[in-house]
């Protein structure tokens, strides 16, 4: 008796017990990162300027820059889309032969699409449900947009990436210890 009311009770705490089994991804400030590319990589650098609403920064790392030219400076931007997607921003002066297969997880276009006036190839992979759009700039540099995210959406973070200035001499802006995530 005394178990059957202690096995009620439990079971009443249970179901009363508020539970989210939703994931949460915290928002990062990229800010550090983009100020340390603007300032210091070899190239001009891009970065997502007016992305609709509910497009939320989730990672952000920043490589190649300590390294004095011996390696490319490559930046990695991770979102979650308005449709709960991932979509990631990807940038490097990498040799594109090298670094669009890799961040496409495959070397075989699939097509074309025209974001903003210029041409992305489109690559996909079935069995990880990756989209990739990826774009080589005269220069040398490319930009790579991928994800789970579809194409429309992967466009329009394409869309939005804009060339950055260089930045001048200054305190770089403070970041979040959630950074690099």
């Amino acid at each position: 008796m005394a178990m059957g009311a202690c096995l009620l009770l439990v079971l009443a705490i249970f179901v009363i017990t508020p539970r989210d089994n939703k994931e949460v991804l915290q928002t990062v400030d990229y800010s550090a990162q983009l100020w340390a590319l603007r300032s210091d990589a070899p190239y001009t650098a891009y970065a997502p300027e007016g992305l609709p609403p509910h497009w939320r920064p989730t990672s952000s790392r920043l490589s190649g820059l300590d390294t004095g030219g011996k390696q490319p400076v490559a930046w990695h931007l991770g979102f979650v889309t308005p449709k709960g997607e991932y979509a990631a921003f990807e940038l490097s002066n990498e040799k594109a032969g090298q670094f669009v297969p890799r961040m496409a997880t495959s070397s075989k276009p699939v097509g074309e699409q025209q974001v903003g006036g210029a041409a992305w190839t489109k690559y996909h992979r079935n069995d990880k449900k990756a989209n990739t759009l990826a774009r080589t700039l005269p220069d040398g540099v490319s930009l790579v947009v991928t994800g789970t995210a579809s194409y429309e959406e992967l466009a329009v973070l394409a869309g939005s990436l804009k060339p950055q200035p260089k930045q001048g001499a200054g305190p770089a802006p403070s970041a979040s210890p959630t950074q690099g995530s």
